[in-house]
C-alpha cells in the first residue's frame, strides 16, 4: 500500500516539476494583424520616404529662387617655353586667385513651379493613403478567409463524427442481422472520405495560415489562434447615391485631377518661361596677386551686373519653342479625356459591385434556407435510418447533401464579404462604416 503510494506521488511530482507545461495559444485579431501588416509593408515604406522627400521639398519652396553661389580659388605658373630664355622656374611666373560670385535668375514660371511642388507633395499623400487602404483590404480579406477556412474545419469534423456514428450503427445492424455487409462497407467508405477531406482541409489551412503569418513577419509555425468572426448584415446601397457623394473621393480620380492640374501648372510655366521677359542679376568679387609674380601685392575687384532676356522665337508660329508650347497644351486636353475614361469606368465598378452585392445576399438567403432543409432532412432521415425504413446510401446522401448546403453559405457569405470591401475600396472608405451605417447606405 505504501509503495502505491509512493508510487502515484512520484507520478504526480514528475508531471507538476519534471514535465514542461504547454504555453497557451496566443490570439491575433484583425485589428492587430493591420497594424503588423502596415509596419512590415516594403511598398508603404517606400511610399513613406517618397512622402518625407515630397514634404522636404513642400516645406522649402524659397529654394526656387535661392541663388546660386560659386566660390572658386586657383594657383598658377606662366613661363616661356621655346621663346626667350625658354623655360624657367621664377616666383614671378606664379600668381593666385580666388572669386565669389552670386547669381539670380528670375522669370514668370517661378509661381507655377511653386505651386507644382506643393501640388506634388499632396499627390504623394494620396498614394501612401491610398495605399495603405489597399494593404488593409487585402489583410481584411485574407484575415476573414481564413476565418472561414477554419469555419470549414469545423463543418468537417462534424461530418467525420456523422460519419463515424453512421457506422457504428451500421455495424451493429449487421451484427444483428438487419442490414447487408454492403452497408457496411459503405459506411466505412464514407469515414474514409471524411477523414480524407478533413485531412486535406486542415493541411491547405496551415499552409495559408503559414502565409499569412509570413506576410505580417511572423513565424510560419507560430502557435497564434485567429481571434473574430465574420459579421454579415444586408445592405441595401443605391448606386446613384453613392456615386453623387463618393465618386470624387476616389484616388484614381483625384490623381487624376491632380495630373491635369500638375500638366496646367507645366504649361503655364513653360508659356511664361518661353515668352515672357526674364531677368539675371549676378555680383562677383575676385582678388589675387595680380602681376609680377606670387609677391605681389594683393589686388582686388567687384562687378555686378543686370541682365533682361527677351525671347523671340517662341512667339513665331512653327519654331520649336512654339510647338514646345502647343504640346504642353494637348497634353492637358489629353488628360481630361483620360480623366472622362476614369469616371465612366469608376461609376460602371460602382452600379456593378451595388448590384452584385445585393444578388449576393439573395444567394446568402437561398443558401441558409437550403442549409435548414438540409439539416431537417437529414434528421428525418437519420430517425429513419434507426427505425429500419431508410437506407444507408439514403442516408449518406443526406449527411452529404448538408455537408454541401453548409459549405455553400459558408462559401456565399465569404464572397458577400469580399464584395462588400471591394465596393468599400471603390468608393475609397472605411469598410467598417457598411456595418456602423446599418442597412441603408
Amino acid at each position: 500500500m505504501v509503495c502505491i503510494h509512493l508510487r502515484i506521488f512520484l507520478v504526480l511530482t514528475l508531471m507538476v516539476y519534471g514535465l514542461p507545461l504547454k504555453a497557451e495559444s496566443q490570439t491575433l485579431s484583425l485589428e492587430a494583424a493591420l497594424t503588423k501588416a502596415v509596419e512590415r509593408s516594403l511598398a508603404l515604406q517606400k511610399g513613406g520616404i517618397d512622402l518625407k522627400t515630397a514634404q522636404f521639398a513642400a516645406k522649402n519652396l524659397w529654394s526656387e529662387i535661392f541663388p546660386g553661389i560659386s566660390l572658386r580659388t586657383e594657383l598658377g605658373y606662366n613661363s616661356p617655353l621655346l621663346s626667350g630664355t625658354g623655360f624657367s622656374l621664377d616666383e614671378s611666373h606664379a600668381s593666385y586667385s580666388f572669386s565669389f560670385g552670386l547669381s539670380f535668375s528670375l522669370n514668370a514660371g517661378i509661381p507655377d513651379a511653386v505651386k507644382r511642388i506643393e501640388l506634388a507633395y499632396r499627390n504623394e499623400m494620396l498614394d501612401y493613403e491610398n495605399a495603405g487602404r489597399q494593404i488593409e483590404i487585402q489583410i481584411t480579406k485574407q484575415f476573414y478567409s481564413l476565418l472561414a477556412e477554419k469555419k470549414n474545419l469545423s463543418n468537417l469534423e462534424q461530418a467525420l463524427d456523422l460519419a463515424e456514428r453512421q457506422l457504428e450503427r451500421t455495424e451493429i445492424a449487421f451484427r444483428n442481422g438487419l442490414t447487408r455487409e454492403l452497408s457496411v462497407l459503405q459506411g466505412r467508405l464514407a469515414l474514409a472520405t471524411a477523414r480524407f477531406n478533413l485531412s486535406s482541409a486542415e493541411a491547405a489551412y496551415s499552409s495559408s495560415l503559414g502565409e499569412f503569418f509570413m506576410l505580417l513577419g511572423m513565424e510560419q509555425d507560430a502557435d497564434v489562434v485567429l481571434e473574430g468572426a465574420m459579421t454579415i448584415r444586408k445592405i441595401d446601397a443605391d448606386a446613384e447615391s453613392l456615386i453623387r457623394e463618393y465618386l470624387l473621393k476616389r484616388p484614381d480620380i483625384r490623381s487624376q485631377q491632380y495630373n491635369i492640374e500638375r500638366l496646367e501648372l507645366a504649361a503655364a510655366q513653360t508659356k511664361l518661361s518661353s515668352r515672357a521677359p526674364s531677368v539675371s542679376l549676378s555680383a562677383t568679387y575676385r582678388g589675387g596677386s595680380g602681376s609680377p609674380g606670387i609677391q605681389a601685392p594683393y589686388s582686388d575687384g567687384i562687378g555686378a551686373s543686370i541682365g533682361l532676356n527677351i525671347p523671340v522665337e517662341s512667339w513665331i508660329p512653327g519654331t520649336k519653342a512654339d510647338q514646345t508650347i502647343r504640346a504642353a497644351s494637348a497634353e492637358i486636353e489629353k488628360a481630361r479625356l483620360d480623366l472622362k475614361n476614369t469616371e465612366d469606368a469608376a461609376m460602371n465598378e460602382i452600379r456593378s459591385l451595388t448590384a452584385r452585392l445585393r444578388n449576393s445576399w439573395e444567394s446568402i438567403e437561398i443558401a441558409r434556407l437550403q442549409e435548414e432543409i438540409a439539416e431537417n432532412t437529414h434528421q428525418l432521415t437519420d430517425q429513419g435510418f434507426r427505425n429500419g425504413t431508410v437506407d444507408n446510401l439514403t442516408l449518406e446522401d443526406a449527411q452529404k447533401n448538408l455537408a454541401e448546403a453548409r459549405q455553400k453559405v459558408l462559401a456565399s457569405e465569404l464572397s458577400y464579404q469580399n464584395m462588400m470591401l471591394d465596393l468599400a475600396a471603390a468608393l475609397n472608405i472605411d469598410w467598417r462604416e457598411f456595418l456602423l451605417s446599418g442597412n441603408n447606405f
